[in-house]
């Protein structure tokens, strides 16, 4: 049976959120997953599944990568995923002039590594209102069709 895992870090509950709702319905399409916050998990941890995916808000102004993100990310540059599936969501503020940049810091570091996108990148302004739902289960959905090809 297929297997996912999903590492956050949210500083509001939306991130939090998000990987509930993408999780839900990874288990809807039959692919077990597990949620971890990110001081739960090490980048290794993605080894045993054939489906990572990351949630992280923007920190600042910069769209710098969360404290808490930084060794993770670190670590995960240094593996090797090919073969496997990757899917990046987060919130942010469009306030702000970098909008959900640790995504497009994550979905790079993804790419460099040798996996395989599974589907759109979410980038969400705060909290997940409906349209923002639909992305995220798009998001879940492509992910599920990918590691049954």
């Amino acid at each position: 049976m297929a297997e996912a895992l999903i590492i956050f870090a949210s500083l509001t509950g939306n991130t939090e959120e998000m990987a509930d709702i993408v999780a839900n319905r990874l288990e809807e399409k039959g692919i077990t997953t597990d949620v971890l916050e990110v001081s739960q998990a090490e980048a290794e941890d993605f080894l045993d599944y054939d489906a990572c995916l990351i949630g992280s808000y923007t920190y600042g102004v910069d769209g710098i990568l969360p404290d808490e993100m930084l060794d993770f990310y670190d670590d995960l540059v240094q593996l090797d995923l090919s073969g496997k599936v990757f899917g990046v969501f987060g919130s942010g503020d469009t306030y702000y002039e970098y909008f959900c940049a640790a995504v497009d810091h994550f979905e790079k570091a993804f790419l460099s590594i040798g996996a395989k996108p599974g589907g759109a990148t979410c980038k969400i302004n705060l909290n997940a209102e409906e349209e923002d739902i639909q992305k995220l289960y798009a998001l879940a959905d492509g992910i599920a069709s990918h590691i049954e090809a």
